[in-house]
């Protein structure tokens, strides 16, 4: 079982809320069509489920996450929208619903719902945190139809960069992705999804890549505040002390360096994302070992 490095502090969720279909699932969009179902694995507060909603009606869309925190700040993302009900099997919480749109707390390993149910399954920023990404992709396969896709974006952490070259944000990026592999992780999974998808072994991949770019005042801003925050006040916080890989100062100390790099003027920093979409054919469960 991994442990979720971002934790949900305000700090994190900030960051989750701010994401869109344009911003995060562009590389999705001809698949949203109306009337499309859609399960979204790993859903967070439901932003992009919630666009995802509106895109596809009178199509269903449910959010998953394994965090009931997360599917109750989900809440004010329901819309009205109308549609076929979608239906859960299995234990565990019950859905959170209305119109199209429906949000439930569930394992990515063990999605209760049945076989073929979607005709797109996404996830976006999940594969890095979890210990096995083929067995949730071959579970995502599992419940979607032959013939929809699978999805899922990824960051790729050692192929972020920035200028100015400060070195207290190179000391993050080093802290941050010992972390994230002490936790079960693969912080550089961007790189890795097309290999994963092939490896599962569902259908066609088509393999992609985008990024988010902050070099606006605003943007920029927005970045350096949320990551500074979260040095020092997230769950990543709390384990890098904990772990003895940093100490308090040290976090204040890289807070710092984010709070200087979004005051400068020459401010830019990429953050590089792999997609894949996978056709879905029916296929053999085989299990592969992971080698990350």
């Amino acid at each position: 079982m991994a442990t979720y490095t971002h934790g949900h502090h305000d700090s994190v969720l900030r960051s989750h809320r701010w994401r869109t279909v344009e911003n995060s699932a562009a590389y999705l969009r001809d698949h949203l069509v109306p009337g499309a179902q859609v399960l979204d694995v790993g859903c967070g507060p439901g932003t992009i489920t919630a666009e995802m909603a509106t895109l596809v009606a009178p199509g269903r869309v449910v959010g998953v996450d394994s965090s009931a925190e997360v599917i109750d700040a989900a809440r004010p993302q329901l819309t009205a929208a109308a549609g076929p009900a979608v239906t859960a099997t299995g234990g565990g919480p019950g859905p959170v619903a209305a119109g199209n749109l429906d949000f439930v707390a569930g394992d990515a390993t063990s999605l209760a719902f049945a076989d073929a149910s979607f005709d797109v399954v996404h996830a976006h920023q999940v594969l890095q945190h979890v210990p096995d990404p083929l067995a949730v992709l071959r579970e995502m396969g599992r419940v979607c139809r032959p013939g929809g896709v699978v999805a899922a974006r990824d960051s790729d952490y050692s192929g972020m960069t920035w200028y100015p070259l400060l070195p207290g944000l190179s000391e993050w990026l080093d802290l941050y992705r010992t972390l994230a592999r002490q936790n079960g992780g693969e912080p550089d999974a961007g790189r890795r999804l097309l290999s994963w998808a092939r490896a599962a072994g569902q259908g066609e991949v088509t393999a992609t890549a985008s990024v988010w770019c902050f070099a606006d005042p605003r943007a920029r801003q927005w970045w350096g505040d949320m990551w500074a925050d979260r040095v020092v006040g997230s769950a990543f916080a709390g384990q890098a002390v904990d772990r003895g890989l940093a100490t308090t100062a040290d976090l204040d100390r890289l807070a710092a360096a984010w709070r200087t790099w979004a005051a400068h003027d020459d401010g830019w920093f990429v953050v590089p994302h792999g997609e894949i979409v996978v056709r879905v054919t029916e296929f053999e469960f085989v299990p592969t070992a992971l080698h990350h």
